[in-house]
Formats: C-alpha cells, sequence, structure tokens
C-alpha cells in the first residue's frame, strides 16, 4: 500500500478550503453547502439515454428524484441511489456525474433522491424518505418504465447508511455502497489515522452524527447493532486514505461472517469521495463499473 494518496489528489489537500469540518458557529451552514455541492456538482458525466426529474408527494412536502435511463429498454431494473455529504450536504446536482455513470454501468435506471437534510430534518426522515420513493416505484414503476420488481439500493457516505438502513426493511436484490459512514461510535483505528488532511476530518464525521441526532439504540441509526442476516447480498467500495474505511470492511466481514453474500475491495491511493471525481482520477470510473457489474448482475 502506498504511504501516501494518489498524486492526483495533491492539489485538492493542500487547499485548506477543500477541507470537511465542523463550521464554527459564526459560519453559517447555507455557506458551506453552497461552496461544497458547487465543487461537487462541477464533475462531469456521461451521455445517458434520458434523465427526468419527478417530484413524489412525501411526509415533509414533494421530494424532488431524477430518473437516469441507460438506454431505451422498456422494464429496466432500478437503483434507488441516496446521495452522500454528512447528511448536512448534497443534492441532486452534486452527485449528477456519479448517477450517470452508475446508470451506464449496471445497465439499470438509476433513480435519485432529494432527501431531506440535516440538522433541519433529523433520523429518520431521510429513511423516510426514501421508502416513499421506493412505494412510489412500486406503485408506478411500470408506467414509468421501470420493473419494480428488480430494485436495489445504493449510496455514498451518509448515502450509504440511508441506502443501507433503508434495505433492513425493503425487498432489495442488492445493497451496493460506496465508502459507507457507518458507525457513530467513529472508534476504528482508520478513523484516528486519517482524521486531518485527508479532505474529510473527524470534526466533520462527528458533527454530522450530532446532526443526524438518531438513538444509538436503533439499528437503522447504529448499523453496527443490527442483524448481519437482514441485509441482502452487498458491495462495498472502500478508500484507502479515507477515515471511514475500516468501518466499511468491518461491516462487510460482519455479512460474510453471518452468511450473506458481500464483496468489499479497497482502492489503494484514493480518498473519501473519490468516485465523485472522474475529473481528478480514472480510478473513480473503475470503482463504478465493478460496483455497476456486481449490480448488473443481480438485478439480471
Amino acid at each position: 500500500m502506498p504511504d501516501a494518496p494518489d498524486p492526483t489528489f495533491a492539489a485538492l489537500l493542500a487547499d485548506p478550503r477543500v477541507a470537511l469540518r465542523r463550521l464554527p458557529p459564526h459560519v453559517p451552514l447555507a455557506a458551506l453547502r453552497a461552496g461544497a455541492n458547487a465543487f461537487l456538482a462541477s464533475a462531469p458525466g456521461p451521455m445517458v439515454s434520458q434523465v427526468e426529474d419527478r417530484n413524489v408527494e412525501g411526509p415533509g412536502g414533494p421530494i424532488a428524484i431524477r430518473l437516469y435511463r441507460p438506454d431505451g429498454r422498456p422494464s429496466l431494473p432500478v437503483v434507488l441511489f441516496a446521495h452522500g455529504g454528512g447528511f448536512l450536504l448534497g443534492s441532486l446536482d452534486t452527485h449528477d456525474a456519479l448517477c450517470r455513470s452508475l446508470a451506464l454501468a449496471s445497465g439499470a435506471a438509476v433513480v435519485a433522491v432529494d432527501y431531506r437534510l440535516a440538522p433541519e430534518t433529523r433520523f429518520p426522515a431521510p429513511l423516510d424518505d426514501v421508502a416513499v420513493v421506493a412505494d412510489a416505484i412500486g406503485d408506478s414503476g411500470a408506467q414509468w418504465g421501470l420493473d419494480p420488481a428488480r430494485l436495489a439500493l445504493a449510496g455514498d457516505s451518509a448515502g450509504a447508511q440511508i441506502a443501507a438502513a433503508t434495505a433492513l426493511s425493503l425487498p432489495v436484490r442488492h445493497l451496493a455502497l460506496f465508502y459507507p459512514l457507518l458507525d457513530p461510535s467513529r472508534t476504528s483505528a482508520s478513523q484516528a489515522t486519517f482524521a486531518e488532511g485527508y479532505m474529510l476530518t473527524g470534526s466533520f464525521v462527528d458533527w454530522a452524527w450530532e446532526a443526524y441526532a438518531g438513538d444509538r439504540a436503533d439499528p437503522r441509526f447504529d448499523l453496527m447493532r443490527a442483524d448481519p442476516t437482514a441485509f441482502p447480498a452487498t458491495t462495498i467500495a472502500t478508500a484507502a486514505f479515507d477515515p471511514l474505511r475500516d468501518e466499511g470492511e468491518d461491516f462487510a466481514d460482519r455479512l460474510q461472517a453471518a452468511g450473506v453474500d458481500a464483496s468489499v475491495r479497497r482502492f489503494e491511493g484514493m480518498i473519501h469521495g473519490f468516485a465523485g471525481m472522474p475529473q481528478l482520477t480514472p480510478v473513480a470510473n473503475e470503482a463504478i463499473a465493478w460496483i455497476g457489474g456486481r449490480l448488473r448482475t443481480a438485478l439480471a
């Protein structure tokens, strides 16, 4: 394993403005959202057959969704996607490039969910929003050209936590996670080793869990408390220089020990969020292709 991240990230990591950390009280969250979301939304994405914005009525009002079709086939399988951002950041636009690439790699329609964010809305509201969209796909998917019977859940970072927690109560064929945020205790070795200097900081992770404000006894909040046999077949991509690396790999180990079909792959030289940065590293598309291939097989 290299002793430093891939050199393609050198300029990014040298810029102190890029580091995600807990905001001081005098800085408004709106300012962080504007800057971080603009950077994430700048990633270039490939062309797909069709992109369509819709709204689904949810418990807190309309939920915006974006449907990506990789091709014109009728009755496409579906990957329901929850974006990352520490429960605090992110939007449909920040993960547009990743969702486009994932649709092409998986051969499935990707439905991205603009769930409600913390701290304005706390646990379990994002789970409720994703579940409502899953219900809408079940009710109306055939009219949208989708096959609700072939459904997977996916997400990155905090979105991976939301996807995994939602999978505990939905009949899905597969769960696909990019560098998942899973352990609110933040006690892993990688959390200590990479807490500073690798874009995602320990202070931001602590703030994310505090803002989400769930009950540690609830297995949907602390997934390490969940019955591992309750999860579907799972694919996890981790990054070597990521505070979240160990919890993603530990989660895969727990699933495998329980007999769940779980595959995990560590991408060397990578930092948190790399799959959303194809403009910086070709490994982004390599990770998406690997996860997409697993989804394609599961949803065939």
